[in-house]
């Protein structure tokens, strides 16, 4: 029996309407005539789909028992009896109730598919294995009901329902998601803006890999080479060259231009390994492409052109970016090069970009080893051996004739024995000397320097050469060697400064301190001064040495511009080394720019607050405070009047005026005080553990009666606050909630648990602030919109967010569901949540989320 084919409907979140889309499929196979039925769908209460329901045929549930409660899960053998040809399966990732025949619904899917089946299945994106860690990093939600990725992957079809993140957000305020008491506790937690935004690009970024995938089959089964513009992937092909990191950049910009677009870096390697590529140079390539968001590849190919297109269409390239030539001139004669050949055999579908670069013609050529690299030890043992050897050896063959052959192969070992040693100098001594003793003592005529047979010429002069080859590849071995473990020992100090380059971590004493030990250094300091004709003067040093007034009295010095200078005590370094310290020397000039300009930075924006808060501070006083002093000073002036005769009630409420001008005078100074205690950074928490529902309802003491519900649970976790700063908070939030609500619209202060933190939200039915306006709010001196005169000066909630800061909490502001603005302060929960039950309780009723 064929297998059945299965259809996935793939969403974001709950709620975007995958069983709704489900389930009109379904409306319409049946009107085309095809067997469907309802294996199971959960419509979760809502209306319009469980209207689709309806004209449709349900396999009956299976009911089972766990734990003293009745369930309903889909019958799989009671759906194998029916044998539809498309049965209808909700909620793939379900974990179904204990005591059934599978653990999870996908394993029923399974059954079904293996009958010959055809299924029409859901799941959301935070559902698939491979996304658990993802998903809690950015809901805090850890999705215990998972289906394997793979499972969804082998789907036949699969079908994106989309919905952005504000359409969800007014479908479950308008209650067509959830029930109505649960809509503000899903809007304020797991359906937040930022969270439905990042859970759609996963589902979208999900889906296009596996359209990719599709595509790349289709394109191997069909053998089309053909390459299909889909969008735009670059290739940029790599020689180990200087100029690759040119057109990593240049490649990258015009990727830049197309939606979608891709670099892929490649470097084309011969099969028999032998290349003039720098893997330095190679390894700063491969960190460039990754870091600017391309791939690096590596490929063995002897025919370079050939390799380099085979990869382009096989990866569905549309462009190739590759450097001009750095043959010169007279080197074209071996054939048109690279480039030239890629250009003519692209075709019409492939783009090829020559991007120009400082090495055009310039040649390529290979690293030229400096000098002997045996160490002086193995030298002089070398040398003896090349000098006293053949001369011992000679005296020994003068008492035993062994035939000239065997002669010269015993003067050769003492050659090669000399090449180990001590190189090709010593080498080539040996050989010489050899020669002429063996001219001298064994070649006829003996005791002459002449030879009579011409054969013996010959041997001698092989004898000569091969000496000389030994030597040779002895020193190049040695000096390749050297080369290498150099190469190593600088790309891991290089590395080191790279790293620290884009962390950003490394102070100007640890830097000269790594400086230090790298060279094995007594001390090293970095000297500086403002012109040619001033005094040195230190900014920095590490190390034991004595104090440096001038570059030239150190060991080593190393300029760094015009007037800074790297300087080092204890040894005088090789000249080799220079190129490594120079590297030092100029990531700690950059090192002490940055620490001076974060220092200026820092002043700078301390100062430019300042005079902001002091011109501010300027304005309220002139303005603000000066309503209610005029409103008192007017009360008071009336009541010592002697010309009015004052009746009680007008007496009360002139002082009741006095009473509330002083009021706002001392709410007003209050502010100004937090808020320059703030300014200058003598908030110093003490931080406690403390239970909300002893610090919120002492914040509400001020506000009329009956304008703030309370809604914050006894049994939620400690927080870790200073409760003097948590409740000045929340009575600031509160009073400028109260200040914006409607008449007869209560403010909402509720608290709840998430993760390892606690949210007190307080929530007004107010105007509301658009997005753009939602973080200057929290700006000193700030009052959003028409606020008439007299609403304060706008310190409310800037001392409440400083405040909750100073704390380790944060503060946001947040729509509310209907219209208004909600706060949420977050604060740090003194322990963790305790582990939610798991024995005892229904797994799929604890679960299970609506699709």
């Amino acid at each position: 029996m064929a297998r059945g084919k299965l259809r996935i409907y793939l969403g974001a979140a709950p709620g975007v309407g995958k069983t709704y889309a489900m389930l009109a499929e379904a409306h319409r196979r049946v009107e085309r005539g095809t067997d469907c039925v309802v294996a199971y769908v959960e419509h979760h209460g809502r209306r319009r789909t469980e209207v689709l329901l309806h004209g449709l045929e349900q396999v009956p549930r299976g009911r089972l028992e766990h734990r003293g409660a009745g369930f309903e899960e889909m019958d799989v053998d009671a759906v194998l009896r029916r044998a539809p040809a498309v049965a209808l399966v909700d909620e793939l990732a379900h974990t179904n109730v204990p005591g059934s025949r599978n653990t999870k619904r996908w394993q029923d899917v399974e059954e079904l598919l293996a009958a010959g089946i055809d299924v029409v299945s859901t799941v959301n994106i935070q559902h698939l294995e491979s996304l658990g860690d993802v998903v809690e990093s950015i809901t805090g939600v850890r999705q215990r009901e998972t289906v394997p990725d793979e499972v969804v992957r082998r789907a036949d079809q699969i079908e994106l329902v989309d919905m952005s993140p504000q359409s969800l957000r007014r479908r479950m305020a308008h209650g067509n998601v959830y029930q109505p008491d649960k809509v503000d506790a899903a809007l304020s937690n797991y359906f937040r803006p930022g969270n439905l935004t990042a859970l759609r690009e996963l589902a979208l970024l999900w889906v296009a890999d596996r359209v990719d995938e599709h595509l790349n089959a289709y394109r191997s089964e069909h053998r089309v080479s053909r390459i299909w513009g889909s969008r735009e992937r670059i290739v940029v092909g790599l020689t180990g060259g200087p100029e690759g990191r040119t057109l990593i950049r240049r490649a990258a910009r015009l990727a830049e231009k197309g939606a979608g677009g891709e670099v892929l870096a490649v470097y084309i390697a011969r099969s028999d390994g032998l290349t003039a590529a720098s893997p330095k140079e190679l390894a700063l390539q491969r960190t460039l492409a990754e870091d600017l968001g391309g791939t690096f590849h590596h490929v063995v190919g002897d025919d370079i052109p050939a390799a380099l297109l085979a990869f382009a269409r096989g990866v569905n390239a549309t462009q190739i970016v590759l450097g001009s030539s750095r043959r010169k001139a007279w080197q074209y004669v071996f054939g048109p090069g690279v480039g030239a050949t890629v250009a003519r055999e692209s075709g019409p579908d492939l783009d090829v970009h020559i991007v120009t670069h400082e090495a055009v013609a310039k040649g390529r050529g290979l690293p030229v080893a400096r000098g002997s690299r045996l160490g002086r030890g193995r030298i002089i043992a070398g040398w003896v051996a090349a000098l006293a050897g053949p001369a011992v050896l000679a005296l020994l063959l003068n008492a035993v004739d062994l035939g000239l052959a065997n002669d010269m192969l015993l003067f050769l070992a003492v050659t090669v024995a000399a090449a180990l040693l001590g190189g090709l100098l010593p080498a080539l001594a040996s050989a010489a000397l050899g020669s002429l003793l063996l001219n001298f003592f064994y070649t006829p005529p003996l005791h002459r320097l002449s030879v009579a047979d011409p054969r013996n010429i010959v041997a001698i002069a092989i004898f000569f050469g091969v000496g000389m080859a030994v030597a040779s590849v002895v020193d190049l071995a040695a000096r390749r060697t050297h080369q290498a473990a150099r190469l190593r020992a600088e790309s891991e100090i290089l590395s080191f400064l790279a790293g620290n380059v884009l962390r950003g971590e490394t102070s100007l004493e640890a830097l000269l301190e790594r400086v230090r030990e790298t060279f094995a250094m007594e001390s090293a300091a970095l000297l500086e001064r403002a012109g040619d004709l001033e005094p040195w003067t230190c900014a920095g040093r590490a190390g034991l040495g004595p104090p440096l007034e001038r570059p030239e009295d150190a060991d080593v010095d190393m300029p760094v511009g015009d007037h800074m200078a790297l300087a080092l005590t204890g040894r005088v370094l090789p000249a080799e080394d220079r190129r490594v310290l120079a590297a030092f020397a100029a990531q700690a000039a950059v090192v002490l720019d940055r620490r001076r300009l974060k220092a200026e930075a820092d002043r700078a924006g301390a100062l430019a607050e300042g005079n902001r808060i002091r011109t501010a501070l300027l304005a309220a006083v002139s303005h603000d405070l000066r309503t209610p002093l005029a409103g008192i000073k007017a009360a008071v002036s009336s009541l010592r009047s002697d010309d009015v005769a004052w009746s009680e009630e007008d007496r009360a409420e002139l002082l009741e005026g006095i009473e509330e001008g002083a009021d706002r005078l001392d709410h007003l100074v209050g502010n100004l005080l937090d808020m320059s205690r703030l300014q200058t950074g003598t908030v110093t928490p003490l931080i406690r553990e403390i239970d909300v529902d002893e610090v919120v309802p002492m914040a509400l003491v001020g506000v009329p009666e009956d304008s703030v519900g309370l809604d914050v649970p006894e049994t939620l976790p400690m927080v870790a606050v200073d409760p003097g700063l948590l409740e000045r908070s929340v009575a600031n939030l509160v009073e400028n909630a109260v200040k914006y609500s409607p008449p007869g619209q209560r403010v909402t202060v509720s608290a709840s648990a998430l993760v390892d933190r606690v949210e007190v939200r307080v929530v007004d039915r107010g105007p509301g602030v658009p997005d753009d306006a939602k973080d200057r709010i929290f700006e000193p001196f700030q009052r959003y919109g028409d606020a008439p005169r007299g609403a304060g000066v706008g310190l409310g909630l800037a001392v409440a967010r400083g405040f909750a800061e100073a704390m380790d909490g944060t503060l946001t502001a947040e729509d509310t569901p209907g219209g208004g603005l909600t706060m949420v302060l977050s604060l740090r929960a003194a322990r963790p949540r305790p582990e939610p039950p798991r024995a005892g309780q229904d797994t799929a009723e604890q679960e299970r989320q609506p699709q």
